[in-house]
């Protein structure tokens, strides 16, 4: 079991405008020191990411409540938004929607059907609610403060159901929430809800291998253990601060180079595989906002990721990508074992134009769709790399999830930005709260009194 970098197409020797030799071996004294930085932070407790994948009681909360809850549920619904819902969705499409255990029928037999609801669109959660036995159905509210407008509006809306329904809805909720603080801990009390734990040191967008993801992931029947599993085999493989050897680092650091020497400043994340088409999604958060930045000295910092997928985008993305401003590198994730292949045939030997593809299968054709991609694209000077693992399956997966955590931390550190608030968030939500008459948000309403008022000018 392997996941492995080849970042040749990210350097001068292969691409023209690529870092260069002396570039690279100018950064492994820093990325040693931005190394370090994060150590110490990892091992004070401010940061917590890496421990979950370790943690065996944070883990015992979810399987056991998972097996106690086994037989009773046909349908989990995650209410969440961000960090609380992306990397479930990423885990959901990867490990249940395509391949792997969705292959086996006989395996997903007796497990619920599971759904996260990442936003407050009125229609969609209607939709939901019209198709779901209450009774046959758990609800997982993940809010680490408790106090985030849409997932707990999205809360109030599902426990009135019950309530109107005659039913008691204390076995049909379990929270996932901060250990000690916030508003969702007095609530599970008073309501006799079961609530697990988002440790205070991790934040929403690293999460994933908390309660926050593993929950609703072991509810489903998928091996969480293996997920941390390979989590923790990857966070040892990044504790070594040589560079060459350190495959978050290796990512953090040619990202880095790229952007502030290169003017690269875009990072496409690319798998080619239906699998992993929501991980990117999930990175997309992963990387905006944690390096999304103004540094103390008043300079902006970070690379905007952007999402795609091979090779569907090869078909409306891949025409900027290789002609388009030279500002972008490119992430791509290959799967070396699809678990299922499908030969084309060769009904048709005297038609030109697909005659030649008789013989091949489609996991060739998706593996060759890449790396031509890969080299047309270094071709032309646009920087990529290649990020491959053996199988999308729960060990790789962690793996993939630990590695991308950890280059974002360590790219917090070469920013010279901290990596794990958004203060850029901040304000929306005050003024938000502010025309919904949330008590304390005075100051706000102040300044929302103050913004320009729409301008009968310049409306159509």
């Amino acid at each position: 079991m392997t996941i492995s970098i080849d970042y040749t197409n990210m350097m001068s020797t292969a691409v023209a405008g690529g870092i260069s030799d002396t570039e690279w071996a100018g950064s492994v004294a820093t990325f040693e020191a931005a190394h370090a930085r994060f150590r110490e932070l990892a091992a004070s407790e401010v940061v917590g990411f890496v421990g979950a994948a370790t943690d065996e009681k944070l883990l015992s909360q979810s399987v056991e409540f998972a097996e106690s809850a086994r037989g009773n549920f046909d349908d989990v619904v995650v209410l969440g938004i961000g960090g609380s819902a992306l990397g479930t969705i990423a885990l959901r499409t990867a490990l249940l929607a395509y391949g792997w255990n969705a292959l086996d029928a006989a395996a997903r037999r007796g497990f619920p059907r599971l759904h996260v609801l990442d936003n407050v669109d009125p229609v969609t959660i209607a939709g939901l609610l019209g198709r779901v036995d209450l009774a046959r159905t758990l609800w997982i509210v993940i809010s680490k403060s408790g106090g985030t407008a849409e997932t707990m509006s999205q809360f109030l809306i599902v426990h009135s159901r019950y309530i109107e329904a005659g039913l008691e809805p204390a076995r049909n909720f379990v929270f996932v929430t901060d250990p000690t603080q916030g508003a969702l801990r007095p609530l599970a009390q008073s309501l006799g809800v079961r609530a697990l734990d988002i440790p205070s040191n991790i934040g929403g967008r690293f999460s994933v291998l908390t309660p926050v993801g593993v929950l609703p992931t072991a509810l489903s029947g998928i091996d969480v253990r293996a997920l941390l599993e390979g989590a923790a085999d990857m966070a040892r493989r990044c504790e070594t601060a040589e560079l060459g050897r350190n495959p978050a680092g290796v990512y953090a650091v040619s990202q880095w180079l790229s952007d502030t020497g290169h003017g690269r400043t875009m990072n496409v994340f690319m798998p080619y595989s239906d699998q992993l088409r929501d991980l990117a999604d999930w990175f997309v958060q992963l990387w905006a906002e944690s390096l999304g930045k103004v540094r103390r000295d008043g300079e902006f910092v970070g690379q905007t990721p952007l999402p795609a997928l091979g090779a569907t985008d090869q078909h409306s993305q891949v025409q900027l990508f290789m002609e388009g401003p030279e500002n972008k590198t490119l992430t791509f994730v290959s799967v070396k074992e699809r678990g299922v292949d499908l030969e084309i045939s060769g009904q048709f030997p005297d038609v030109t134009g697909v005659a030649y593809l008789a013989g091949h299968s489609l996991a060739e054709l998706i593996d060759v769709e890449l790396r031509a991609t890969a080299g047309a694209l270094a071709k032309r000077g646009r920087p990529n790399l290649t990020i491959a693992i053996d199988r999308v399956d729960p060990w790789h997966l962690g793996g993939l999830i630990m590695l991308l955590e950890l280059a974002t931390a360590y790219a917090g550190q070469l920013y010279g930005v901290d990596a794990f608030d958004q203060p850029g968030v901040e304000l929306g939500k005050q003024f938000a709260y502010a025309m919904l008459g949330r008590p304390g948000s005075e100051a706000a309403v102040k300044e929302w009194e103050t913004l320009p008022r729409p301008d009968a000018r310049w409306q159509v």
